[in-house]
């Protein structure tokens, strides 16, 4: 794992295609943009989180209530 500190306005680049710059720091939240193409998928964790549970439950074919438990306990 790769750890940067960056200020506001300051990018980082990952690969030619994509920036991320930090737009703004305030109250315990950054703001980023992304530019990325179109072709990149870009998801909060939370939902690849929830994503991947959804998945499961499909080829699993669990319950409402045991994909519930299973969020719930992914989250924390």
């Amino acid at each position: 794992m790769l750890i940067l500190q960056r200020k506001e306005g300051e990018s980082l680049h990952i690969g030619d295609d994509v920036e991320i710059t930090v737009l703004a720091v305030e109250a315990g939240r950054v703001r980023l943009a992304i530019q990325a193409p179109r072709s990149v998928t870009i998801l909060r964790s939370e939902l690849k989180i929830a994503a991947e549970a959804n998945r499961e439950a499909a080829e699993e074919e669990l319950s409402p209530l045991e994909l519930l438990g299973m969020l719930k306990e992914k989250k924390e």
